[in-house]
C-alpha cells in the first residue's frame, strides 16, 4: 500500500519535515496535493493551528481558543471539516502523493481526514502523514499497517523513491 506516516517523536520539528518534502518533490516535478501545518504564532501550544493547502497556499484555521489553563483538545472540528475538501478534491487530480499534516486524535476516532485518507489509499494514491506516538497502534489499525518512517528526511526520500514513480529527465528539468 502506497502509504506511510513519519513518527512524531518530538524528536524534529515534523511539519518543518513534511515541508521540506513536499517542496522538494513539487521541484523535482512531481504534484503534490495535500495539507501542512503552520503554528503562525509560534510553537507555543496555545497558539494557533493553521493548515496550508499545498498546491493553492489557501489556510484553514483548525484551532479553537480555549485558554492557557484549558486540558481540553483545541482543535476545532469544524476547521478542519472545511480543509478537508482539500483532500477529498485531491483524489480528482491524479497528483503523484498526497501528504496530510496528521493522523492524530480525530482521525483515531473515526472523523478529522479519517474518510479522506482512506479513500486516498482506497485510490492508490500514495499517502504520506505523520503520526504521534499515542496514535501509533491506532495509525497500524487505520492503514492496515502501513510503513511508519523515522523523522527523517532520508528515510521519507527512501520511501518515495520506492513508491513513487520516476520522473523523466526532460520532465525534472522543465
Amino acid at each position: 500500500m502506497p502509504a506511510a506516516a513519519v513518527l512524531d517523536d518530538g524528536s524534529v520539528d515534523v511539519d518543518a519535515l513534511l515541508a521540506v518534502v513536499a517542496g522538494a518533490q513539487r521541484q523535482a516535478g512531481r504534484r503534490v496535493r495535500g495539507l501542512l501545518m503552520t503554528h503562525p504564532d509560534g510553537p507555543d501550544c496555545a497558539g494557533a493551528m493553521v493548515l496550508v493547502d499545498i498546491e493553492t497556499l489557501d489556510e484553514y484555521l483548525v484551532s479553537q481558543r480555549l485558554g492557557r489553563g484549558s486540558t481540553s483538545c483545541r482543535a476545532d472540528p469544524h476547521g478542519f471539516a472545511r480543509a478537508s475538501r482539500v483532500l477529498r478534491d485531491a483524489l480528482g487530480q491524479s497528483p503523484d502523493l498526497v501528504i496530510s499534516n496528521r493522523f492524530g486524535s480525530l482521525e483515531a476516532e473515526g472523523g478529522g481526514f479519517a474518510a479522506e485518507l482512506l479513500a486516498l489509499m482506497a485510490g492508490g494514491v500514495p499517502v504520506l502523514t505523520a503520526v504521534a506516538t499515542p496514535y501509533l497502534e491506532a495509525w497500524e489499525r487505520f492503514s492496515g499497517g502501513a510503513v511508519v518512517l523515522p523523522a527523517q528526511v532520508a528515510a521519507v526520500s527512501q520511501w518515495l523513491a520506492q513508491v513513487l514513480p520516476r520522473i523523466p529527465a526532460a520532465a525534472a528539468q522543465g
